[in-house]
């Protein structure tokens, strides 16, 4: 009886199920989207773009290279300000052998004097290198050997400097002299090295070929040095500071100037060599 009763059910079952399957399949066959028409020939106006597309890779290369030479003068630009920041970093401001000197302006001495005094780092450096050397002589005395009395030192002889440069500014200013370094135009080691001994000495006025002491140079140096009496410890010899001042002058003088005269040779070589000039 239960076998009857399943091969009936079996029976309903299966006619039943395969009406839904068939009616699925209808409506998935209803549903099919339609094939694509086949394709027509294209008109010449749509052919204009795949021209232009072909045109641009025939002219993309020259793009190319145009880039890469837009690219290489931007590079060789870039290492120019570099190699001219340095150059201004080490040296500041001199005249160089191939250029004419001319005199300055009043703004120009200005800018010029701001740069050498306060805002070229290689004049950080002389103070740095004086102090450092005053520190291994002991002098003044009085100041410790540690950081405590290098920092009294470099700030002696910051104030010194600036004091020193403003007077030696407005010397030259009033006399007209030429505050600059000029670069041989001369070659060999020798005939550069005598041109820097000289021109710590001399000095041109403002026809810029005559050439004149450098009254305004070392006078400067000796009233820094009376000044900095006035914050150096006691017992301190105005006259003996200016004097001791004035001497220095001569010594880190003919030393800065062959930096800045050799400064080429000494300085690594980044991009081409453009100076800082007027």
């Amino acid at each position: 009886m239960g076998a009857r009763r399943m091969r009936y059910a079996i029976c309903r079952i299966v006619p039943l199920l395969s009406l839904l399957i068939a009616g699925h399949v209808l409506v998935r066959a209803q549903d099919k989207p339609e094939p694509p028409d086949a394709p027509q020939p294209c008109p010449p106006s749509c052919q204009a773009p795949d021209a232009k597309k072909d045109d641009k890779k025939e002219v993309s290369p020259n793009r190319a290279l145009a880039a890469a030479a837009k690219t290489k003068d931007l590079t060789v630009q870039a290492l120019g300000k570099a190699r001219e920041w340095e150059g201004g970093w080490i040296t500041g401001i001199y005249i160089g052998k191939d250029q004419q000197r001319i005199p300055l302006t009043g703004d120009q001495r200005l800018d010029y004097y701001l740069r050498q005094t306060l805002t070229t780092p290689g004049a950080a450096m002389k103070r740095m290198f004086t102090a450092g050397f005053d520190q291994v002589r002991g002098v003044p005395y009085q100041w410790d050997d540690g950081w405590a009395g290098y920092g009294e030192r470099f700030a002696s002889r910051e104030g010194q400097f600036i004091a020193s440069n403003s007077l030696a500014a407005l010397g030259n200013a009033a006399l007209k002299y030429e505050p600059r370094y000029d670069r041989c135009r001369c070659t060999g080691f020798w005939p550069r090295t005598r041109h820097a001994i000289v021109r710590n000495f001399l000095t041109y006025n403002q026809s810029e070929v005559e050439l004149r002491p450098q009254w305004a140079l070392y006078g400067g140096a000796f009233g820094g040095g009376l000044i900095s009496t006035s914050w150096k410890p006691k017992p301190r010899n105005a006259f003996s500071e200016g004097a001791r001042a004035a001497g220095e002058q001569g010594g880190y003088g003919i030393a800065w100037n062959f930096i800045v005269e050799f400064g080429d040779e000494i300085k690594t070589k980044i991009g081409p060599n453009k100076p800082r000039k007027y």
